[in-house]
């Protein structure tokens, strides 16, 4: 007959377990806040995008792509692999050889500055300075 030898370590396991998840319960936060903050930065990003004469999509829809903070676009926008990124978009649409710079339309970067005026001004100027060296005209869409 074989005796349950391990009682003492099932029970200090389940307590255990049974604190972490109240511990667990008690610290989580719903980020309540954020959602408030990203949702009036949203709407502020649509009204910019509105003024600007440019579609915007709806501030839900914004808020959840650029949250609190402006995602990806305000993650150090002026370093040299998000500049290629952006000069690499700014092409004839060629693949290799053919590829070509071509003249932007005026409004090519309105709506990434109205993102960092409203989620990362502290980075606005830089993107402006790149903005002033690219070479733009009237362009028929």
């Amino acid at each position: 007959m074989m005796h349950n030898t391990r009682p003492v370590t099932y029970l200090v396991l389940g307590v255990a377990f049974l604190l972490l998840t109240g511990v667990a319960l008690f610290t989580f936060t719903s980020g309540d806040d954020d959602d408030q903050d990203a949702e009036a930065k949203a709407v502020r990003l649509n009204a910019e995008l509105v003024s600007a004469g440019l579609r915007a999509p709806a501030p839900d829809q914004i808020a959840r792509v650029l949250g609190d903070d402006g995602g990806a676009v305000c993650a150090d926008p002026g370093n040299a692999l998000r500049r290629s990124t952006l000069y690499g978009m700014l092409t004839n649409g060629a693949a290799g050889p053919g590829q070509r710079p071509v003249i932007a339309g005026n409004n090519v970067l309105k709506g990434q500055l109205a993102i960092m005026k409203v989620y990362c001004p502290q980075h606005l100027d830089e993107l402006q300075r790149i903005a002033g060296d690219l070479k733009t005209g009237a362009v028929d869409a």
